[in-house]
């Protein structure tokens, strides 16, 4: 191949315009603050308003179990008590002697203090005791002979306690050291 005969062209230039040329990417228009800060407290009071109700709906289920729960215990206790108080209908529609029909009331109120202290209920009879006002309402205060001086002298009527926690007091008359200018009874002041 002869080489005279061949031309060789000029590479040709890139057009410098047209609708192939690349453009560089213009600038992204910088954010408004105003509208940034705008939208995030949208966004906080959205969140917001989603956790104050789910806040809502976690107390009002956690008030519906504790409402469930008081009931079923109550349930349980009733369930309990109520052959007692079959026992009792029993007895006073019981045709027997008085020593038989003493003996059922006993053994119901036998099994009525075994009930109640299978939940941890204790019944509490303070003769001879120091008074204690938190777990003992006093009605009279009178000199007992041989009885010390701020103790219980008389139970008149039983308390009862659950764990510590007081469900009625016991009603008692408080010893009282007799002396020549004190009554013979005293009646405790009320608050």
């Amino acid at each position: 191949m002869p080489t005279e005969n061949m031309t060789i062209s000029p590479p040709e230039e890139a057009e410098t315009t047209g609708p192939h040329q690349q453009e560089p990417p213009l600038p992204e228009p910088s954010p408004d603050p105003l509208a940034t800060l705008e939208q995030e407290v949208k966004d906080l009071k959205d969140q917001l308003l989603r956790r104050r109700a789910e806040f809502d709906n976690y107390r009002r289920r956690v008030e519906r179990e504790q409402r469930a729960a008081s009931e079923d215990a109550v349930v349980s206790l009733l369930a309990d008590l109520l052959p007692s108080f079959d026992a009792l209908e029993k007895a006073l529609a019981a045709k027997g002697t008085l020593e038989e029909i003493r003996a059922g009331v006993e053994i119901t109120l036998k099994d009525l203090f075994t009930t109640l202290s299978g939940r941890g209920v204790r019944l509490e009879d303070p003769t001879g005791e120091k008074f204690d006002p938190l777990r003992h309402q006093a009605l009279s205060y009178e000199p007992a002979p041989g009885a010390e001086d701020g103790s219980v002298a008389t139970c008149y009527r039983k308390g009862y306690m659950m764990g510590e926690r007081l469900i009625r007091p016991a009603l008692v008359k408080v010893a009282q050291q007799a002396t020549s200018d004190t009554p013979t009874v005293a009646v405790p002041e009320s608050n």
